[in-house]
């Protein structure tokens, strides 16, 4: 009698090992490589050209590719160093993929990265693109090898059963406890939220603004879970958020003790960003973007500019600013927290005016038919066919594309140019050290004027 062969389990993989040579570094945090029989491995914790022996973390023998760590380095790169963070490596700390890379190589893996999704998904050379291929470090975090920047203000601490705080492994819910996250800014640092115990909490984090003394908690409690009573080694506001989401998927937090926003400071001005609320993870990011955006689309006094995903405001209060009380500003954001904070922050600027629901929805609904420039920072998703045809069909002159995905950066790019909009030119920017991820400012224009060269 015939086996049923619907019911086979397919053999998994997981553990076994290859030597192999490492190929190209891919989107992702890891590098190609392939097995003598053919296997693709996506290969973390190495670099292009290395020996290694690579074993998998997840694949079974009918699965189109493996996912594996380097487990021992047989032919190191001349770009590699020890990790500086004990809690970097195979099995440990997800949240950086270049612990073990120099700064500078870190940048240029990222740059290969960005051609290649540039070529794959949006038919563009660098030089299409109007990028000179470098990935720009941020002022003061160009670090001698061996040392890493504190450059993040936000950090997501994970909480596991026995109550010590953590970050989560790749691709995992498994929590590594550490008791110092090397890339943490120091003013998170100094609140001491590694060094305490969380019974009963989920997540915790912990923020602190660029620009004022203001330091926040946000504190995700299990099911059941009290929230503790918080002493921290620095004065800090403490928010609740609830596990559950509320009214159009958005988080709901409430303010326990102190502030219910932090106050960044950016472009000359001060900005509320309510606890929860979405503002760059990077001390230094909110200034080089608004000034990378203001650059590359020239504002004139009078025109009529859009900001969408417009978050708190940083984008269309920069464009109000420089487009003078005759002309007028836009911006929709989805999260209805972000929306009360951009009106509280554009509240001098009578010209502003801010519309909250989902961008693909809103911006049909506003009746809008021209605008002369158009800012746009959508999620890591990007903003997909129908919003950049929506777009286009503004005929902006010039067009503000903020990314922090390249694969979605390249596919909008792709949907813009089918729209007849063009780069006029594209910086990239390295706002996550030690990570796979960068951030990018791409400016568009009419095609026809990049065709005339103006």
């Amino acid at each position: 009698m015939a086996s049923d062969t619907s019911t086979t389990e397919v053999a998994s993989l997981v553990g076994q090992e290859y030597e192999v040579e490492v190929g190209p570094v891919a989107h992702g945090g890891h590098c190609v490589a392939r097995t003598a029989e053919g296997r693709v491995l996506f290969v973390r914790h190495t670099l292009p050209g290395e020996r290694v022996v690579a074993r998998v973390t997840e694949g079974h023998a009918g699965a189109r590719f493996l996912r594996a760590d380097a487990v021992r380095v047989l032919t190191a790169s001349k770009d590699r160093v020890p990790a500086p963070c004990p809690f970097s490596g195979p099995g440990r700390c997800g949240g950086c993929d270049w612990q073990h890379v120099k700064p500078g190589a870190q940048r240029r893996l990222k740059g290969e990265v960005l051609t290649e999704q540039l070529r794959a998904l949006a038919g563009l050379t660098p030089q299409e693109a109007g990028w000179d291929g470098t990935v720009e470090p941020a002022p003061g975090d160009k670090v001698p090898a061996g040392q890493v920047p504190a450059w993040r203000t936000r950090v997501q601490y994970a909480v596991d059963d026995e109550g010590r705080a953590g970050l989560r492994r790749h691709r995992s819910h498994e929590v590594e406890p550490v008791d110092r996250c090397l890339i943490a800014a120091d003013e998170v640092t100094e609140l001491g939220v590694e060094g305490r115990s969380w019974p009963g909490i989920a997540t915790v984090e912990a923020a602190a603004a660029t620009g004022s003394s203001d330091r926040m908690v946000v504190l995700t409690p299990r099911p059941g879970g009290r929230l503790p009573l918080v002493a921290l080694e620095r004065p800090v506001s403490v928010m609740r958020a609830e596990e559950s989401r509320g009214r159009g998927g958005e988080q709901q937090v409430h303010r326990v003790h102190g502030r219910a926003f932090l106050r960044e400071r950016a472009d000359g001005r001060t900005w509320r960003v309510s606890g929860g609320g979405f503002w760059q993870g990077h001390r230094e990011a909110a200034g080089l973007l608004v000034d990378a955006v203001m650059r590359g689309l020239t504002p004139r006094k009078g025109e009529m500019a859009l900001d969408l995903y417009c978050g708190a405001g940083l984008f269309a209060g920069a464009l109000a600013d420089r487009v003078g009380e005759g002309g007028a500003v836009l911006g929709i954001e989805a999260s209805a927290r972000a929306v009360r904070d951009a009106r509280h922050n554009l509240a001098d600027f009578p010209r502003v005016r801010v519309e909250q629901g989902p961008v693909a929805r809103v911006l049909p609904r506003t009746g809008i038919t021209r605008a002369d420039l158009v800012v746009l920072d959508p999620p890591r998703a990007g903003a997909g066919h129908e919003v950049v045809r929506r777009i286009a069909s503004l005929g902006a002159r010039r067009v503000a594309y903020v990314a922090c995905d390249p694969a979605a950066l390249a596919r909008d790019l792709a949907h813009f140019r089918a729209a007849g909009y063009a780069p006029r030119f594209l910086r990239a920017f390295d706002l996550f050290p030690m990570t796979q991820h960068l951030e990018c400012v791409a400016i568009l224009q009419p095609m026809r004027e990049r065709a005339s060269g103006q």
